[in-house]
């Protein structure tokens, strides 16, 4: 059977195709990140051009790109027709643009993490890194770990600095 670019994709093939759940697909749907409509019997279809959108998705994620930045990005696309091809170049602009910013983070924090680890102090008041603007001297004497992303433990002194 031929298949054209106007042809509907029903949400099981849109996740064969893409290898994204369908709880994801409407997940997506959800946050306006890609769109269908329901046909008669009220079931999704999905023009193809989402197919694009979501593998679009799926490299951000792979990259660590937060969904609402993605979303930020794709307010310049369309959602009921296929994107230019200009139109997908200033989001290819965006995207190099937000990458830079990010290896540029990244490429700070690689300079003061060797600056943390060549200096040797045992004081966390001077360390940018670990305990920036001294947050932690308020947790008592000592040294004090910082595990973000995990919980405190009883009388642990390990808990997330404030933003």
């Amino acid at each position: 059977m031929q298949t054209g670019p106007d042809d509907e994709l029903t949400i099981g093939e849109v996740s064969r195709r893409t290898g994204v759940s369908v709880s994801a697909l409407h997940f997506y749907e959800r946050r306006g990140l890609i769109a269908s409509r329901r046909n008669g019997a009220n079931q999704r279809r999905y023009p193809r051009h989402m197919l694009r959108r979501i593998s679009l998705l799926i490299v951000a994620k792979r990259l660590g790109i937060p969904l609402g930045d993605v979303g930020r990005v794709f307010t310049g696309l369309p959602l009921d027709r296929a994107p230019t091809h200009e139109e997908w170049q200033g989001v290819s602009r965006t995207w190099k643009r937000h990458l830079e910013e990010r290896r540029h983070a990244i490429e700070r924090l690689e300079r003061e993490l060797t600056g943390c680890i060549g200096c040797g102090c045992l004081s966390m008041k001077a360390c940018l890194l670990l305990n920036p603007d001294d947050a932690l001297q308020g947790q008592g004497p000592g040294p004090v770990r910082l595990r973000v992303g995990e919980p405190p433990q009883e009388n642990d002194r390990t808990a997330p600095l404030p933003r």
